[in-house]
């Protein structure tokens, strides 16, 4: 390798080739791209994902596909405002099972993404309603990942509970749920 290297220093460009060609940033075309990781060991189909994800995405322009190969692909959009639809409405799934999501930035390798973050909405049942805020929120679901969004929401029974957006490390197993207790020691 030294060798070569030593050999391509060697080497000059003739007047003729010119002078520097400088790549500059308004050169570049305005594309936006999002990096999945398909989670399954199944073979990917290029085709039946354009065709799954194109009337659920509903992306103005469409989009293109780029596979990496390792079940990643890129998917890649003229406009920023699908992506951030598409990200905001994960988890996505594909013939039944998880994507893992990750807004790509064209200068950074593949290989230093991680897909273990998916944002998930989780229910809170059996909460009395005056304890449904954001903060009762933060301290229930602070074991299971990030939370992101609450929502409440009263069911036509009767029931209530809490919908809470949260941001789960899928690499680690799920909580099943918490224990919750209350001043006159009843949980």
């Amino acid at each position: 390798m030294n060798e070569l290297t030593k050999q391509w220093k060697g080497l000059s460009l003739s007047q003729r080739e010119g002078p520097k060609f400088q790549m500059r940033p308004n050169l570049a075309t305005t594309e936006y791209i999002i990096a999945a990781k398909f989670l399954t060991k199944r073979a990917l189909n290029m085709d039946t994902i354009v065709v799954t994800f194109q009337p659920l995405w509903r992306s103005k322009n469409g989009f293109r596909l780029k596979n990496l190969g390792n079940h990643v692909v890129l998917f890649i959009f003229d406009s920023k405002a699908d992506v951030d639809n598409i990200l905001a409405n994960e988890p996505w799934s594909y013939d039944k099972n998880l994507m893992g999501l990750q807004w790509y930035e064209v200068d950074s390798d593949v290989e230093d993404l991680s897909f273990n973050l998916t944002h998930f909405w989780v229910q809170v049942h059996g909460i009395p309603v005056r304890f449904m805020n954001k903060r009762v929120a933060e301290g229930l679901c602070e074991t299971m990942g990030q939370e992101c969004h609450l929502q409440n929401a009263l069911t036509e029974d009767g029931g209530s509970f809490m919908r809470v957006r949260i941001l789960v490390n899928i690499s680690q197993p799920l909580c099943r749920g918490r224990v919750i207790a209350f001043d006159d020691n009843r949980e």
